[in-house]
């Protein structure tokens, strides 16, 4: 089932329980997938493009919610929080920092790594074997403190 299968049947489900912060959550994760596919890039929606459509999504609302946040506007962080918890339900399960770290020191040894320098070419092999599976700035900010 592909993601936009699995966004319908959602969104249908929100509408029998009158859901309407999921609703509003669904419809919005729709739009962006119906936007990519008529974008005129001739770009495929394939499942790899889906988690990066999500992902570009959750991070506009992690980043919205921090400002609304700080400027004590609960009601607009409140719809943020809503939509971003509706959005995370569909990514993948993201990599905590202790796995990330695991991983990351194996990276580091494959590519010779050695000084922080060579940070390009572990973020590169890094973006190619995490996406999707973890935040490329907590990716960034393990690479930095290893290559010390």
């Amino acid at each position: 089932m592909t993601l936009e299968d699995r966004i319908n049947e959602a969104l249908k489900e929100a509408m029998k329980a009158k859901d309407e912060a999921t609703k509003r959550g669904l419809r919005e994760i729709k739009a962006q997938i119906l936007l990519a596919k008529t974008d005129g890039s001739g770009n495929v929606i394939n499942e790899e493009r889906e988690v990066q459509i999500l992902q570009k999504m959750a991070k506009q609302r992690r980043e919205s919610l921090s400002i609304y946040v700080e400027q004590n506007r609960n009601d607009l962080a409140e719809k943020e929080r809503e939509e971003l918890s509706v959005i995370e339900k569909f990514l993948p399960k993201q990599l905590d920092a202790e796995e990330l770290t695991v991983i990351l020191q194996a990276l580091i040894a494959e590519v010779g790594a050695s000084s922080p320098k060579d940070m390009g070419k572990v973020m590169g092999a890094a973006t190619k074997q995490l996406a999707g599976k973890a935040d490329g700035k907590l990716v960034s900010e393990i690479v930095k403190q290893l290559l010390k």
